[in-house]
């Protein structure tokens, strides 16, 4: 679970700082500190421990398992020590998974929690900055729902504990599902196929599933369209086998009425 706290400027300060880097002044940074304080707060008290890893490491370590699109959004720049590659964190999560398989190495479930500055290459967009300071909270060692639900109702606490929406809704996805889609497809084509499903790219998709098997290409198309609501959600899975776990995660779902009254053993 990952919020990014991003902060409008006036384009009128850019001649001072970089475009789409700005200064906080007080009555903002009074305000993003709140909300800071408010977040890890309501991490403690599902059971996280708070964390702080680096603002750089070694490029290979901090992309490690990751994506193109964050390998883009990655400044690089060269150690004067050791000259090696460095990259200044575009998401904290890895750096947080890094931390609990190779220097916590718990076993049982490791409830963790971080938030601070990251920087892009790009912004978000036309007002955004390139300099969010980001929240998140994992959980790690349960493989079981109850840990998706869990912190999905982090999540949410988070956000009404903000105080700054009026109506929430939540979208679900489950990663295993392009993954099983998937499975035999290597190399450049499978990043550009993965590429066109995270930016619903249908011509594309089209072209780049085209030579796939039948009944895996029909569903690879169907992909895209598996955005709905909540109620909708069955007959989708109905559909479309491979996504049953949609349905099976959905608010509607009986076993998410059940789940919810489970707890992970703190």
């Amino acid at each position: 679970m990952r919020f990014l706290i991003l902060r409008r400027f006036p384009m009128s300060s850019a001649w001072l700082l970089p475009e789409h880097i700005a200064d906080v002044l007080p009555a903002q940074a009074r305000h993003i500190e709140e909300l800071r304080r408010g977040l890890l707060d309501v991490a403690r008290s599902f059971g996280c421990e708070l964390v702080m890893p680096p603002l750089m490491e070694h490029i290979e370590s901090l992309l490690s398992g990751t994506g193109r699109d964050l390998d883009l959004k990655t400044f690089k720049l060269v150690d004067q020590l050791s000259g090696r590659t460095l990259g200044v964190r575009a998401d904290a999560t890895p750096q947080v998974a890094r931390i609990d398989a190779h220097l916590l190495n718990r076993s049982g479930v490791t409830r963790l929690c971080y938030c601070g500055p990251v920087l892009h290459t790009r912004p978000s967009g036309m007002q955004g900055t390139r300099e969010p300071l980001q929240f998140g909270a994992e959980i790690y060692g349960h493989a079981g729902l109850e840990a998706d639900i869990e912190v999905q109702d982090l999540a949410l606490d988070c956000l009404r504990g903000a105080a700054c929406l009026q109506a929430l809704t939540l979208d679900l996805s489950d990663a295993r599902i392009v993954r099983a889609l998937l499975d035999g497809v290597e190399g450049a084509r499978r990043v550009e196929i993965e590429a066109a499903l995270a930016t619903k790219d249908v011509t594309a998709l089209h072209g780049l599933a085209s030579d796939l098997d039948g009944a895996r290409r029909r569903r690879c198309w169907r992909c895209p369209a598996c955005t709905a609501a909540p109620r909708s959600l069955r007959g989708r899975a109905s559909r479309c086998p491979p996504c049953r776990s949609c349905a099976r995660h959905s608010m509607i779902s009986p076993s998410w009425r059940a789940m919810r009254a489970r707890r992970i053993p703190r």
